[in-house]
């Protein structure tokens, strides 16, 4: 589990075609200080496990399903790319719960500087838009951010600063790909909600009409 608050900006070192996945090298400091085999280290909001590292650099293996869902399918070496370690007990909840399973993939649609934020507008893919609300939460590659409106097909996202300087969404462009991530509190919900609405549903479906004849036994 993560909080969606980025430690560090990486740098691709290289990446390994193994046919039906890749094997990714990272170049990082802050996040390997504690790193161990089989650590989680989430990479633009992708949970991808530690299978190796020495010194600056670690490695991850994706599979296809991870790189078909993900804009993790096109990064290069050279490619920035943000970081950050699971979440230990002790630590500060900074942004929200977030996992590390991407839900879609959107593309940057404009960005509106101004003076001390950057509004940034991004796509929506089909059936995503349902968990999102203004002023909720959303992940954007692996960045904890606050949603300020939610339309039919996209929303907008306020950066401060200190957003833009640390993490890669300080230089995503239009048309550029982003990881999002939902509130997984708002699926649970909707799967809770709609256990409970199928369960009053059947009980006024079997329940006998007003006019019905009592059964044998009931008093009439």
């Amino acid at each position: 589990m993560f909080t969606g608050i980025v430690e560090e900006l990486g740098t691709v070192e290289s990446i390994e075609d193994q046919g039906d996945a890749i094997r990714l090298t990272v170049r990082a400091g802050l996040v390997l200080t504690d790193a161990g085999l089989g650590d989680s280290i989430a990479v633009n909001g992708c949970c991808l496990t530690v299978v190796s590292h020495d010194g600056e650099l670690w490695t991850a293996d994706v599979m296809q399903e991870t790189l078909d869902k993900t804009s993790l399918l096109g990064v290069q070496p050279g490619d920035r790319v943000n970081l950050e370690r699971a979440v230990t007990a002790e630590k500060r909840l900074g942004g929200h719960i977030v996992q590390g399973h991407v839900d879609g993939v959107g593309h940057v649609v404009r960005r509106q500087p101004s003076e001390h934020w950057e509004v940034v507008e991004i796509s929506l893919p089909a059936g995503l838009g349902r968990y999102l609300v203004d002023k909720g939460s959303i992940t954007v590659d692996g960045v904890s951010l606050t949603v300020v409106e939610v339309g039919e097909s996209s929303f907008t996202i306020s950066l401060i600063p200190e957003t833009l300087a640390r993490t890669t969404l300080g230089h995503r462009a239009p048309g550029d790909r982003v990881n999002l991530e939902v509130d997984i509190l708002a699926k649970h919900v909707e799967k809770l909600l709609a256990a409970r609405l199928g369960t009053l549903g059947d009980r006024v479906d079997n329940a006998p009409s007003a006019g019905a004849a009592p059964h044998e036994g009931e008093a009439s």
